[in-house]
């Protein structure tokens, strides 16, 4: 069964939340890097959000509430980790050398 909010198909549970809820996760949660200029910046904008989240809708504001004390949200397309690949020195006639053109 596909879940669908306002004609949108949301593929993760984050993606169904914020469709569902009307909410930006990431405004709430922040990247997985970002300076601290950047942070700043984000959370000024998220008490904004939450200052009318409360007056217009008091139990979306309290998940984004509890959202700001999360770590920031992995951004992986499969679930898997990264493979880690050894570096290995060029050895043999082409290395150090350069091509003429």
């Amino acid at each position: 069964m596909k879940n669908i909010v306002a004609g949108h198909v949301a593929v993760t549970a984050a993606e169904f939340t914020e469709l569902a809820l009307g909410i930006d996760l990431e405004l709430f949660t922040g990247p997985a890097v970002e300076s601290a200029m950047e942070r700043a910046a984000r959370l000024d904008v998220a008490r904004e959000v939450l200052a009318e989240l409360r007056e217009s809708d008091p139990e979306v504001a309290a998940y984004a509430e509890s959202l700001l004390r999360t770590l920031p949200l992995k951004r992986l397309t499969d679930g898997r980790r990264p493979r880690r690949t050894a570096r290995r020195p060029l050895t043999g006639s082409t290395a150090g050398s350069a091509v003429a053109a």
